[in-house]
């Protein structure tokens, strides 16, 4: 066994703890949950559904718990009230959509035949999850997998250790049978070894490019479906024709919020030279007002990143930027909090960039974003495709029409007008490039925990 530890961004130091599960005891669990599985897809949908949304509930009760944990754990502060205003509404919109999505498909039913195409669960569903929003991206593939009919094992972050636990006394409350959701404790390694040897029958993985890759190989030769939601450097595009008040607020609060260790949160911005300017003084302004800080006390409005070696990667990578001509705009010394040896990290803001800098072209999920000036939709197109990423687009415009016609020219999984940093569950959440493959959430989500079955019966 291994011990997992969590070190809390806020000081420094062990949160919590857990052993490993050994593979032997895992393979237990999984024939455990497959008996169970079998017994769960025959129950009722709507049994299946209420069981659930139960779960969902269950853990809204936890939510002031829940809130604390996560400023420990991941550091994100208290003021923002956790996650489960998402959950509760990715929940409610797949349970919503469940009996329509996974309804038979019929093409035929006369004298002669019955033809029609039927959804079936997969049986145990493997969900490897992410620190940054540990519930929201969770619950985008254990609630309709469990809905859909099968048993989901979920391995958490490290640095979010105790999430997991929360789902599974929240499914336990719920009445949710035993054997249905298993939160394991594993070790990378072991983690690679349970899927080469073709444990789960599909793997939802949220994580970096390299787990990602990871994930594939340990399962090359298996033929076990994985869907994948990796890396990512989303861009803004603010036209000439854009509300600039709004885009500034809402470009920058997605480039910062959550100490900018957001899935689609915005890393690089092109704004229109007409309105450069105006947009770089006001979002300077902004961010000059965060309070970098403590996550437990409520005047903070930037925490530390979860750990301190990401918010080293983000500090090298501005200090590469600079090196190459780039210019700050933030002072750091408006954070005192950030010491340079810590995880609390100042927020910042980046001008005279260009692609030959990591920040315009790596990942950075760190409160860092770079502007540049572009002088037509052209340019601006140009520069968001030229990245190894795609993910989410934010078009900011008044022209609807221009928002399609740029959108089909983006390589992205989801295009945004006026808006950012947010997933629709009525959409399905997908990305391109080395953001990955598959979809969650949206009846797409359904359909990739489930697979068609043919029925051509002949009565006659």
């Amino acid at each position: 066994m291994t011990t997992l530890t969590c070190i809390s961004p806020i000081i420094g130091e062990p949160f919590a703890t857990r052993e490993t599960h050994p593979v032997g005891e895992v393979e237990a669990l999984l024939d455990k949950a497959r008996t169970a599985q079998e017994a769960w897809a025959r129950r009722s949908l709507a049994d299946r559904r209420d069981i659930v949304m139960t779960a969902v509930t269950a853990l809204k009760v936890m939510n002031d718990d829940v809130v604390v944990e996560l400023a420990h754990m991941m550091g994100r502060p208290v003021r923002y009230g956790g996650e489960i205003g998402g959950v509760k509404e990715r929940a409610d919109h797949m349970a919503r959509i469940a009996e329509k999505t996974l309804a038979d498909d019929v093409i035929e039913d006369d004298k002669a035949f019955k033809r029609y195409i039927a959804r079936e669960p997969l049986g145990v569903v493997f969900v490897v999850a992410p620190w940054n929003y540990p519930y929201l991206t969770a619950v985008n593939s254990i609630v309709p997998a469990l809905i859909a009919g099968n048993a989901v094992m979920l391995k958490h972050a490290t640095q979010t250790l105790l999430a997991g636990e929360r789902f599974g006394a929240a499914f336990q409350e719920a009445g949710l049978p035993e054997g249905l959701f298993t939160n394991l404790f594993l070790s990378h390694d072991d983690t690679s070894a349970l899927i080469a040897a073709g444990s789960f029958d599909f793997i939802n993985f949220t994580g970096s490019v390299n787990g990602g890759r990871t994930m594939e190989k340990a399962a090359a030769g298996t033929f076990t479906p994985i869907g994948l939601e990796l890396g990512g450097k989303d861009p803004g595009y603010v036209r000439a024709d854009a509300d600039l008040d709004a885009a500034v607020d809402t470009l920058i609060d997605g480039a910062m919020f959550n100490s900018g260790q957001c899935c689609c949160g915005i890393e690089r911005i092109y704004v229109h030279e007409s309105l450069f300017d105006a947009f770089v003084e006001k979002a300077k302004a902004l961010v000059e007002t965060y309070v970098l800080g403590d996550p437990l006390d409520d005047k903070t409005t930037i925490g530390p990143m979860a750990n301190l070696r990401f918010a080293n990667v983000v500090r090298e990578q501005i200090a590469e930027a600079l090196e190459k001509g780039a210019k700050a705009l933030i002072d750091p010394k408006l954070f005192p909090a950030d010491t340079g040896e810590t995880a609390y990290l100042a927020p910042q803001i980046l001008v005279d960039v260009d692609h030959s800098m990591k920040v315009m072209r790596e990942e950075s999920f760190g409160p860092v974003v770079g502007i540049m000036k572009v002088s037509s939709d052209a340019e601006a197109i140009d520069l968001m495709n030229d990245s190894d990423f795609g993910l989410t687009a934010s078009l900011w415009t008044k022209d609807v029409k221009a928002a399609e016609e740029i959108g089909r020219q983006i390589e992205t999984g989801t295009v945004f007008m006026n808006r950012c940093d947010y997933l629709d569950p009525a959409l399905c959440w997908t990305g391109c490039k080395e953001t990955g493959r598959g979809a969650t959430l949206s009846s797409l989500g359904y359909l990739s925990l489930t697979r068609p079955k043919s029925y051509h019966l002949k009565k006659a």
